[in-house]
């Protein structure tokens, strides 16, 4: 691979090689600390550079003609935030442990988002690894952690992509998370932000204002420009840091509806393919399009919100905002889910006032990720329930089984595997009190137009983003799951997964959907043909009455709860159960 483009590369004799795309500017100098500034290169189409003595753990930053000193962009390594130094990191310098590893198949994964901040950083997290491998995960996903304002964030602020936040650790404390993950037999991914930058910190606006497209917003700031070439390396070099660099075995790219540009995707998985062939890499995307096109050739998967809205609308009965979209027909929405991926596949959609998504039939089940719960789904409720306080424990159960053993990509969130009811709120940690207040506001705005938030006394009861015990609250209760219905559900996942990996997983690779149907208004049964021949039936419903529900032949590989297969011939699915049969070829 090529030396990338931005940032300090070291070379030998502690010489560094520092580069910035700085169009419009007279002249770039580069500022050392302890060092007086000296001018970087002109180069063509707006390129700095310079050769200098900067051995790793050197402290820099660029100077502008206007006097302003900016942190690198492409910083790999950030002290006291993104105002403060940026820091020349030896890529070299971690010994590998595993270097081998190549990845798990997607088809087979079962992923695992976790928040590292919640953890108390890297080194959290690898400690929690024997007993997630243990569990049946196989894929960590992290939220993101490149570097941010503050003290605090759910990631989705960063404005240095290169650097990971110091408030985890530092950049070999994440190398060795990898590492260690790597040799619990465990993939590890990555949540990465290339449609906007945070509200703090970001200095591409003074280095480079083309990096923007003028006059135009997204819905976080600024509109990247990515017609320019600059542009697309920067992101695109960014991908390829995380998976060679620091050897993450995917990608989870956010909300990439807000990137008009289809072309940077594409360019994107192509350099992404050809500098990782060999191993098992994972590109997943958010796209509230349901635009399947990315996923016929480039993409692994896709986040199916669809699945989600029409379990969570079957267990709870809530149908506000975006959720009155699944309110009708809802099991019906379900089994096409199962079946076909996207529920929404070019109808109209009365939350977004236009029609939504494109066919999916055609796309392999691995390529839609289902979840019960994510950071969005949590997190972006006022009070930041979770469904096991929103729904009953066995309807909690029943969709455990049909998220688990089904044969899309089941994703797990953080303490989902014990039914927690610990709440996930949305947090910062802004240091600038202007800005705190204004999070807190918007925040409080948001809600308004909900009936539940409709009186301001009750919207001012939401929990303050910036403040510490919001953040503190969100924190995994490992205390929990020692209890006798979260040790259960646990036990129950932990079981799930164990049938899934034996009886499934070598046979997800070439499964296809052979059609689902609605048991009446609260109930799914669906049935696919396996890699091998097999053909797994599941069974599930979420109201109050019995369904009347066939038997499948072959093997029950699992039950919510005992005594379903026994009596469904003669009492029907039970309430809130699930069931599951596979039939061998």
């Amino acid at each position: 691979m090529t030396a990338p483009s931005f940032g300090a590369i070291p070379a030998a004799g502690g010489l560094t090689r520092f580069r910035l795309w700085a169009p419009g500017h007279t002249g770039v100098a580069l500022e050392r600390e302890g060092h007086p500034a000296t001018p970087l290169h002109r180069e063509t189409d707006g390129w700095w550079s310079l050769h200098t003595q900067a051995p790793p753990g050197t402290r820099y930053r660029f100077k502008l003609p206007n006097g302003l000193s900016v942190p690198d962009p492409a910083s790999r390594a950030q002290e006291g935030d993104p105002d403060g130094w940026s820091v020349v990191t030896d890529p070299q310098a971690y010994q590998w442990q595993h270097p081998d590893w190549k990845g798990t198949p997607w088809p087979q994964s079962v992923v695992y988002e976790l928040h590292v901040g919640l953890y108390g950083g890297y080194r959290g997290v690898v400690a929690d690894l024997p007993r997630l491998a243990a569990l049946g995960v196989t894929t960590l996903e992290l939220m993101p952690v490149a570097d941010f304002a503050g003290l605090r964030n759910w990631g989705y602020d960063g404005v240095l992509p290169y650097a990971p936040d110091e408030t985890y650790g530092t950049p070999q404390d994440l190398k060795a998370l990898v590492d260690a993950a790597h040799g619990h037999g465990l993939s590890i991914m990555l949540d990465v932000v290339y449609n906007h930058f945070g509200p703090s910190g970001n200095y591409w606006g003074a280095i480079a204002p083309s990096f923007f497209i003028e006059g135009k917003s997204s819905p976080w700031g600024q509109a990247i420009d990515f017609s320019r070439q600059a542009v697309r390396d920067f992101f695109i070099e960014n991908a390829l840091y995380w998976l060679t660099e620091f050897r993450f075995d995917g990608l989870r790219l956010d909300a990439v509806h807000a990137i008009e540009d289809d072309s940077f995707l594409t360019e994107l998985a192509l350099r992404v393919r050809n500098a990782t062939a060999g191993r098992h890499i994972a590109l997943v995307l958010e796209n509230e399009h349901n635009d399947a096109r990315p996923l016929e050739a480039h993409f692994d998967a896709q986040w199916n919100d669809d699945w989600h809205h029409c379990v969570h609308v079957l267990l709870t009965g809530e149908h506000d905002a975006y959720y009155a979209d699944y309110a009708s027909d809802t099991a019906q929405r379900l089994a096409r889910a199962l079946s076909e991926g996207f529920v929404y596949q070019g109808e109209e959609s009365k939350n977004l006032g236009r029609t939504r998504g494109t066919a999916s039939t055609h796309l392999p089940p691995s390529a839609f990720v289902n979840a019960l719960q994510t950071h969005d789904q949590v997190g972006n409720r006022a009070m930041g329930e979770r469904i096991a306080q929103l729904a009953p424990a066995e309807g909690v159960r029943a969709a455990l089984l049909l998220l688990l053993l089904a044969p899309q990509v089941p994703m797990l969130f953080m303490g989902d595997e014990w039914a927690s009811e610990t709440p996930f709120l949305f947090f910062t940690g802004f240091t600038t009190a202007e800005l705190a207040e204004a999070v807190r506001e918007g925040r409080r705005k948001e809600f308004a137009r909900f009936p539940a938030f409709s009186d301001p006394k009750r919207r001012e009861k939401i929990p303050d983003p910036n403040a510490l015990s919001t953040f503190t609250a969100s924190r995994p209760d490992m205390a929990e799951r020692q209890r006798p219905h979260h040790a259960a559900t646990e036990a129950f996942v932990a079981s799930l997964l164990h049938q899934r990996k034996q009886a499934l997983a070598p046979h997800l690779e070439g499964a296809t959907s052979l059609g689902a149907e609605a048991l009446g208004t609260t109930g799914v049964r669906a049935q696919w043909r396996l890699g091998n021949g097999a053909t797994l039936t599941i069974a599930a419903q979420f109201g109050e009455d019995s369904l009347p529900c066939p038997p499948a032949p072959g093997v029950m590989l699992a039950e919510s709860r005992p005594g379903i297969a026994a009596n469904l011939a003669e009492q029907g699915l039970p309430f809130h159960s699930a069931i599951a049969w596979l039939d061998a070829p």
